[in-house]
């Protein structure tokens, strides 16, 4: 006689699951429960994005006060984007090119804190990097403003 070798419990249930587990759940509660988690999942994603915009921007504004050193305009021919960009890749991986950071300088110069306030104050939680550097190809700052808003409003 053999004996039948334990199976390890079942950590998750896949779509075709065994009615007898499918029926012991009310549908109603699990997707109550579902519900609080993929809610929970996207707060999650969008507080991240949020942070790396932030962090982004900040990027962005010690760029431009390291250019320009208290003047009016940045002199020609440093090459700060481009070392910085290298020694970042280095340790922080591919997403800190030349054009990443000119995108960071310009998202701190397109979106200016005012000094009463913080960067929250000047920037949309709800929007992504990638709806910003969209929206860094709006030239004037009230049809930016407009379509910053409305992407966050209806969720674009």
């Amino acid at each position: 006689m053999t004996k039948k070798k334990a199976q390890p419990p079942m950590l998750s249930v896949p779509q075709g699951e065994p009615p007898s587990i499918r029926d012991t759940i009310r549908p109603g509660f699990y997707e109550s429960v579902a519900e609080i988690l993929r809610t929970a999942r996207n707060n999650a994603y969008r507080s991240v994005n949020f942070i790396m915009v932030e962090a982004y921007w900040n990027v962005g504004r010690r760029i431009v006060e390291e250019e320009q050193q208290g003047k009016e305009r940045a002199e020609y021919g440093t090459f700060l984007i481009r070392d910085l960009s290298i020694r970042l890749q280095r340790e922080f991986g591919k997403g800190f090119t030349k054009s990443n950071l000119r995108y960071f300088r310009q998202l701190y110069l397109a979106y200016p804190a005012d000094p009463e306030k913080s960067i929250l104050h000047a920037l949309r939680g709800e929007l992504s990097w990638t709806h910003y550097r969209l929206l860094l190809g709006v030239d004037k700052p009230e049809a930016r403003t407009w379509y910053m808003n409305e992407a966050a409003d209806q969720n674009w």
